[in-house]
């Protein structure tokens, strides 16, 4: 009886936390639905809308700013995931004098907030002449501490019997990670590019500093200018945040499972 209601209180609690979290989602979706009379209104809408979303898409470059944020992100995830797990490997396996530093020294870039190298790394940018260029949007974001830190966990908790089996095959190091150690990290690889997509896809300090140029704008900043340009137009701004927001979701849907198995298998080890 008594794990019964547990079980039953357990679910109730459940729910709610549910509850609270699809909240927020579906008012986005009713407010971006709303005619533009109604914006305002607490209550539910008289009717349903997609002149909203019509607007954002055909009177204002947002498809533009959709791709841009698409591109970034999709480029710097399947970037970084190669250049994070090849340095991840190295630091795993190889034995080279200061591995130990090099580590250490990479762990200690996450203590450093973007804040804090904004200015030196605007200079570098402006010096190599990527402002106002996807190159600019692109390679600064490629370099993460994080990722090289989880893949490098997991990596010391693969076998080395393997890759000795593949040495005594002929494999060399390029092999063995390419065709070993690479396919056994997928589960922590489909993690880690639902969390770069996501970090990428929300920019909005890094390219608001490199980028001048609409064309060159990403879809957070394509919203920012939104709400500047239509300030009383609140239906214009949540229907370009409904249409923000849905890759995101998504994304995160698709990958929810292997982020959780992931942060299990590597981050409590």
């Amino acid at each position: 009886m008594r794990s019964s209601r547990r079980f039953g209180v357990r679910a109730a609690v459940a729910y709610l936390l549910a509850a609270l979290t699809l909240f927020p989602i579906f008012w986005l979706v009713l407010s971006a639905l709303k005619p533009a009379a109604e914006t305002f209104d607490t209550g539910l809408p008289s009717r349903l809308t997609l002149s909203n979303i019509t607007y954002v898409l055909t009177k204002v470059p947002f498809p533009r700013y959709l791709f841009n944020s698409a591109l970034v992100s999709i480029v710097v995830t399947v970037v970084a995931l190669l250049f994070h797990s090849m340095a991840a490997y190295a630091l795993a396996r190889l034995r080279f004098p200061g591995q130990r530093l090099i580590f250490s020294g990479v762990v200690s870039t996450m203590l450093v907030s973007l804040p804090v190298i904004l200015v030196p790394l605007f200079v570098i940018v402006k010096r190599l002449g990527m402002i106002d260029t996807y190159a600019g949007l692109i390679v600064p974001a490629i370099f993460n501490a994080y990722g090289i830190f989880l893949l490098r966990q997991y990596y010391l908790s693969i076998p080395r019997e393997l890759e000795e089996a593949a040495g005594l095959d002929g494999c060399g190091y390029v092999r063995t990670y390419w065709h070993v150690v690479l396919p056994l990290s997928r589960p922590l690889l489909a993690s880690l590019s639902v969390l770069f997509f996501l970090a990428n896809w929300n920019a909005f300090l890094w390219p608001l500093t490199i980028t001048r140029d609409p064309n060159l704008r990403v879809v957070q900043l394509g919203m920012a200018g939104l709400q500047g340009e239509h300030a009383a137009a609140w239906n214009y701004v949540l229907a370009a945040a409904l249409l923000a927001a849905i890759p995101t979701v998504v994304v995160f849907l698709a990958g929810q499972r292997r982020l959780v198995d992931a942060m299990k298998t590597s981050g409590l080890k």
